[in-house]
């Protein structure tokens, strides 16, 4: 789904300082990131709780976007970063929340939607592989950005974004294809 016309130019005015090319940027990409977090987290409490984090960290950063990609795309990996922290912050909250219970056994795909126990699995494996490998692959694969806008974005050449890419690939199938585990295995 492409943003609105006007975005790069709100985005230009934004990061010199305009509050109020700002306020209509944040109103102006927000079903899109929503879109966005929702392709990462499940459930729509979550996927909204991530893109309010996500604007946040754009309100709050829009000064460092330096235009070296497109916005659109330095957005993708933003709101890419927000939705798998949100996801991190939540498994923590509930692990207090829980006082030491473990974590509940995988999704029983006979009563959860296959998309969300899928979802659930495939952020548990970016969180087992390192932060580099992860972001790349989701920039590349959930997000369907293309090499190039992610070489341009994380200032890298193509052929090491190409790698990275294909290491995390690896390493994710090995992870979901590991039998699930019981709540009291450790992962």
């Amino acid at each position: 789904m492409p943003l609105p016309d006007g975005v790069e130019e709100l985005a230009a005015s934004a990061a010199r300082g305009d509050r109020a090319a700002l306020e209509a940027l944040l109103s102006a990409v927000r079903p899109e990131v929503l879109r966005l977090c929702a392709r990462l987290l499940p459930h729509r409490e979550d996927a909204e709780e991530a893109c309010q984090d996500a604007l946040l960290a754009l309100a709050q950063g829009i000064t460092r976007f330096e235009g070296r990609s497109s916005f659109h795309t330095w957005l993708h990996r933003l709101t890419a970063n927000r939705a798998r922290s949100t996801y991190r912050a939540l498994r923590r909250r509930w692990l207090v929340e829980a006082g030491g219970v473990p974590l509940p056994d995988p999704p029983d795909p006979r009563r959860t939607s296959v998309v969300a126990g899928t979802r659930l699995d495939l952020l548990d494996a970016l969180d087992a592989v390192r932060p580099e490998l992860a972001e790349a692959v989701t920039l590349r694969d959930v997000l369907g950005l293309g090499y190039r806008e992610i070489a341009a974005l994380l200032d890298l050449p193509e052929g090491t974004v190409k790698s990275r890419i294909h290491e995390a690939r690896r390493q994710l199938r090995r992870r979901l294809s590991e039998p699930p585990r019981t709540a009291g295995e450790a992962r």
